[in-house]
């Protein structure tokens, strides 16, 4: 199973938790809002908004909530928020990236800033990590009935630049650019589909021992519960057995 899927397996362990919160909704409201405000609120003209409301609708939030999460965003009495991204470095010298979408900078880069040293990290200056990442469309299926070689084929035919597959699931890999495409043409053919983004990936992973491999799990889900955090990426190389300990 690739990397992707073992952080996405740790989040959904804890998603429950996550849920009681009311962190899943709040940053799918704040996603619906920046990409309103970047693109439009008409979802035909808007392409990070369309998934946006894709993913929101996966995450089962309710129809009247994605509608004033939109409309927010265009009014006049907008929130002043912005997007932001901050690099970092966790124990063994992984590299981090957090996105943020915030209205007080001041108050965010200092939670920030202490939830990295509080983990054994440190925040890092604009551009530390950042060339080790790169911004990927992310189609996660379960195979299901299905055989994995036909999904591949149907995905790649539709554009998509890799497949990695283990007997479980499917994980489709695209440009950003490609990924509607894509997970057009894969539901068109009636392939289940349980996620489709477009996320930040590591060119490259670092393979740390057990001890600090948790330490660094731990820094991110420390990064993760800040309020005003959206995502957090990072390229340790996750082993199973990491996974199922850290539920």
């Amino acid at each position: 199973m690739s990397g992707h899927s073992k952080w996405a397996q740790i989040k959904r362990q804890k998603g429950a938790n996550d849920a009681r919160k009311g962190a899943v909704f709040t940053r799918l409201a704040r996603e619906l809002q920046v990409a309103a405000r970047e693109g439009g609120t008409d979802p035909a003209g808007n392409a990070r908004l369309r998934l946006a409301i894709q993913k929101a609708r996966a995450e089962n939030m309710p129809q009247e909530n994605i509608r004033r999460s939109i409309e927010r965003a265009a009014g006049p009495g907008a929130e002043a928020i912005e997007e932001i991204t901050y690099e970092g470095y966790g124990p063994g010298g992984t590299a981090i990236l957090v996105q943020a979408i915030t209205d007080n900078r001041n108050r965010t880069v200092s939670e920030i800033r202490a939830a990295f040293t509080r983990g054994g990290g440190g925040l890092g200056e604009a551009g530390c990590v950042a060339w080790n990442f790169e911004s990927r469309g992310v189609i996660s299926i379960s195979i299901g009935k299905r055989a994995a070689e036909d999904i591949a084929l149907v995905a790649i035919d539709a554009g998509a630049e890799d497949v990695n597959e283990d007997e479980f699931s499917v994980e489709v890999y695209t440009d950003p650019a490609a990924l509607e495409r894509v997970r057009d043409a894969l539901v068109a053919a009636d392939v289940p589909i349980e996620s489709a983004e477009t996320t930040i990936l590591p060119k490259s992973t670092v393979d740390l021992d057990d001890e600090r491999s948790l330490q660094v799990i731990k820094l991110v889900e420390r990064l993760e519960n800040l309020d005003d955090v959206q995502h957090v990426f990072s390229n340790l190389e996750l082993r199973d057995e990491l996974v199922v300990g850290s539920g």
